[in-house]
């Protein structure tokens, strides 16, 4: 009889020592698990899509992301004066206070969940357009030719002016590389809008108009309006 018993505490005791094993084991893989990096959550996004044939470009779209990256791709032609068509696409950061004014405007705009056209067939036809908008808990989208509420049409103004200083961009990189002679009248242009408030976002296609300035084969007068153009746009990318 006591030998049973000793037995019975004998194993008693062998079976706290494995319980206790097992829950330091598990403790200590919860920690491990606790310490691991959580996957970080996917940033919003608002799209701005615009599709206008015979237009140039006839077709293009601006995603920005609520961490501030953004992506732009069109298809239209390489110059003014060729039919030859190219698909571009280049990524950039916008001002912060840009960013914070889309997601503020989208948010205004009910993050277009419902009807924005205004439905009349009258009005002028201004290109087929597209809001998005995606996070982790919904994706919505509302096209649109002419809206009659105040934050799509700023919105609207707000991408095409930055669609448009991308345009001067992509043009600017293709002159300077094929086409120098047709610099000047490019960034007068461009120069003429800057001034008008038309473009927005400048130092996004700051580095082409550095390239421009630093490079001793263009013309002074064509270096000296890429620097003007950079130094208009210092500290002023979100100027509207």
């Amino acid at each position: 009889m006591i030998g049973i018993g000793v037995g019975k505490t004998q194993h008693g005791r062998t079976g706290q020592r494995a319980g206790r094993v097992l829950l330091i084991v598990l403790a200590g893989f919860l920690a491990l698990v606790c310490s691991l990096p959580t996957p970080a959550a996917e940033p919003a996004t608002v799209t701005f899509t615009l599709d206008f044939p015979n237009s140039d470009p006839e077709h293009y779209s601006i995603a920005v992301q609520s961490d501030g990256h953004a992506r732009y791709e069109c298809s239209g032609k390489t110059s003014s004066d060729s039919d030859d068509r190219e698909t571009y696409q280049t990524e950039f950061s916008l001002s912060e206070a840009t960013r914070a004014q889309i997601f503020d405007l989208a948010a205004r705009a009910h993050h277009f969940s419902g009807k924005i056209d205004s439905g009349n067939r009258k009005l002028a036809f201004t290109g087929a357009k597209k809001l998005a908008y995606k996070d982790g808990q919904r994706e919505t989208a509302a096209a649109y030719n002419f809206s009659p509420q105040p934050p799509v049409q700023q919105l609207t103004t707000l991408f095409q002016s930055i669609g448009a200083t991308l345009e001067f961009g992509r043009r600017l990189a293709y002159n300077h590389r094929y086409q120098k002679l047709a610099l000047d009248d490019a960034l007068k242009s461009m120069e003429d809008e800057v001034r008008r408030g038309d473009l927005i976002e400048l130092q996004v296609v700051r580095p082409v108009l550095q390239e421009i300035y630093d490079d001793a084969s263009v013309m002074n007068v064509v270096r000296a309006r890429a620097q003007r153009i950079m130094e208009m746009g210092n500290g002023a990318g979100a100027a509207h």
